[in-house]
């Protein structure tokens, strides 16, 4: 297929491996997509944080998307330096889009990343977003700035695509080089280009959307969806605790029926399921929509850090030590970006109970500078424990035996079951046991 846009700047008619892509964002997104494509393109690797880029240059993820060997043996180079990607024909940006205190989105990083982009922005250049967003916000928000940081206008200079993200932490299946891909351009002529790159970087083929506002409203409702369904689940719950029930036993039954929907009760953290149902919340009310399953999604299953404390509390007599299993938002993944188990510690505390936190894949300085957590360095020798709570299901914590975990509580302690970890697990009778 013949592209003008790329014939004009390079003298070619197809897109090939001397088009030079740049990744603005070496994060849990950025950097798997980066060496998915440095496996057919030309690939630099942008990121503010240098302590990040060195990591990387020496072969090294914190995140644990890219094993070492692989992220060794890519062909990508990485930088700090914005001036390095100014020859770039495709800028990809993956930085993250937050919220704010009052829940109302933080387009702060995705805004300097398009002012950095723009200034540096060579003419006939394609400029694609991967952050979710709201539906407008790559043409309404990233245009302007690109425009005014590079003197050049959107859709004449340069132009705009957009290419939701699917990354999921942790998840060795659903990798960026085996699922399908949206794209969307500006023109068709740019949707073309997408289509080419992105469909050379995975084998689960492209789907090309009607158009860059369709591609962010896709994405959005991604999250939105599984956030309400986490909720039902949740509420049910805190209804079958008042009934003498475990969710989970009651899950494995109904699952029986062939379309019963798969979802598990639980804390909802993370930079995607627990954020971008307010983007879209946000976008509604703009429009003159209050969107009121979406927020009532989100209030019930924010609530679920401070119903476990409480329901924990009930099982404990009086002030006790309590031994919390994992502070990250999800299980065998480092992140602790919003995650909800600080929501468990701080209500725990509030009752008056000493808590001590252990996770073996959370970094501790960054427990203790952005949650103020000082993390235990290892469960050896640990005992006396009146309460044990599994807050997050890292595959440690599943191989533990039913002697070790006893080992650590009171002969009559209690053992919390979050996630359904020791479900079948036997334990011997005087350890009082508690689940959702």
């Amino acid at each position: 297929m013949a592209h003008s846009l790329l014939a004009a700047l390079h003298g070619m008619d197809e897109v090939s491996n001397k088009t030079t892509i740049a990744i603005v964002g070496l994060g849990y997104v950025g950097l798997p997509l980066a060496v998915a494509l440095a496996r057919q393109f030309t690939v630099i690797g942008y990121d503010v944080h240098e302590e990040r880029v060195q990591e990387l240059r020496q072969g090294m993820d914190r995140t644990f998307e890219i094993d070492p060997p692989l992220l060794r043996a890519s062909s990508m180079v990485f930088t700090t330096e914005i001036e390095d990607i100014a020859d770039a024909d495709i800028h990809i940006v993956t930085v993250p889009t937050p919220v704010d205190e009052s829940n109302k989105p933080d387009l702060t990083p995705l805004e300097g990343a398009c002012a950095s982009v723009g200034s540096i922005l060579k003419k006939g250049a394609i400029v694609v977003v991967e952050s979710t967003v709201y539906p407008g916000v790559t043409e309404d928000v990233c245009g302007p700035l690109l425009e005014k940081n590079s003197g050049m206008v959107s859709g004449q200079d340069f132009y705009l695509g957009y290419s939701p993200e699917r990354i999921n932490p942790g998840d060795k299946v659903h990798t960026v080089d085996k699922i399908i891909k949206v794209v969307s351009g500006q023109t068709e002529e740019v949707t073309d280009i997408l289509s080419d790159i992105y469909g050379a970087a995975t084998s689960g083929g492209v789907f090309r959307a009607r158009n860059i506002k369709t591609a962010e409203a896709a994405k959005v409702i991604e999250n939105a969806q599984r956030d309400i369904n986490i909720a039902f689940v949740n509420e049910a719950t805190m209804i079958f605790q008042k009934l003498g029930l475990s969710a989970f036993d009651v899950l494995e039954t109904a699952g029986t029926k062939w379309n019963f929907l798969n979802f598990t009760p639980g804390l909802v953290g993370g930079h995607c399921i627990g954020i971008d149902p307010f983007y879209l919340a946000h976008k509604a009310g703009e429009v003159g929509h209050f969107a009121d399953l979406i927020l009532t999604g989100r209030r019930i299953n924010d609530s679920m850090g401070s119903f476990i404390a409480e329901s924990v509390d009930t099982k404990l007599d009086g002030n006790s030590r309590i031994l919390i299993l994992g502070i990250t938002f999800k299980e065998n993944v480092p992140d602790l970006r919003n995650t909800k188990v600080t929501d468990i510690v701080s209500r725990l505390r509030e009752l008056g109970h000493q808590v001590d936190i252990h996770d073996p894949l959370a970094d501790k300085a960054e427990a203790r500078q952005f949650l103020d957590i000082d993390l235990i360095e290892s469960l050896s020798n640990l005992t006396g424990y009146d309460a044990v709570i599994g807050a997050v299901a890292h595959s440690v914590y599943r191989t533990l035996s039913s002697s070790a975990l006893e080992g650590m509580m009171t002969k009559t302690g209690l053992l919390a079951d979050v996630k359904g970890i020791w479900r079948d697990t036997e334990f011997s009778a005087d350890i009082k046991r508690w689940q959702l």
